[in-house]
C-alpha cells in the first residue's frame, strides 16, 4: 500500500472556495497540512519556490477580487513589477494570495478547479 500522500494548503479559513478544495482533497484520502494564509503566508523564496512549480505566471497568484489587491491598486502596477518584487509582495500580505495554494513538494496547484484537482491530487485508484 502507498503511504498516503501530505499535501500542505495555505488556506484561508472564512474562504469557501478553500473549504471546498480541503474537503475534495479529504476525500481523496490526502494528509492535510493545514496553515492559515493570512497569518503564515509563504516567505519570498518559498513564493518564487512555488511559482517556479506551477508553470504558472506569477500573477496568477494575486486574488484579483480581494480587497487588499483593490486598495492598493495592483492592477496597475503589477505589470511593472519584476518577479522578485511580486513575490515579496504577495509574501508580506497572504490576502494578496489567490487561494488555496496546495502543494506536496514537486507540484503546485491555486485557486480551486475539481477538473484541476482530478488532474493534479486524484489519487486515481477508484476507478469511477
Amino acid at each position: 500500500m502507498t503511504p498516503m500522500t501530505r499535501l500542505k494548503v495555505y488556506h484561508y479559513a472564512k474562504c469557501s472556495t478553500c473549504r471546498n478544495a480541503i474537503k475534495w482533497l479529504k476525500n481523496e484520502g490526502h494528509e492535510l497540512e493545514l496553515i492559515p494564509i493570512n497569518e503564515q503566508p509563504p516567505a519570498k523564496d518559498e513564493m518564487l519556490d512555488l511559482i517556479a512549480k506551477s508553470g504558472l505566471e506569477s500573477k496568477k497568484f494575486f486574488n484579483v477580487s480581494g480587497e487588499v489587491y483593490k486598495t492598493l491598486g495592483l492592477k496597475d502596477k503589477l505589470a511593472d513589477l519584476n518577479e522578485e518584487e511580486r513575490a515579496e509582495l504577495l509574501a508580506s500580505n497572504g490576502m494578496l494570495i489567490k487561494r488555496p495554494v496546495v502543494t506536496d513538494g514537486t507540484n503546485v496547484t491555486v485557486g480551486f478547479k475539481p477538473e484541476q484537482y482530478e488532474q493534479n491530487w486524484s489519487k486515481g485508484e477508484t476507478g469511477q
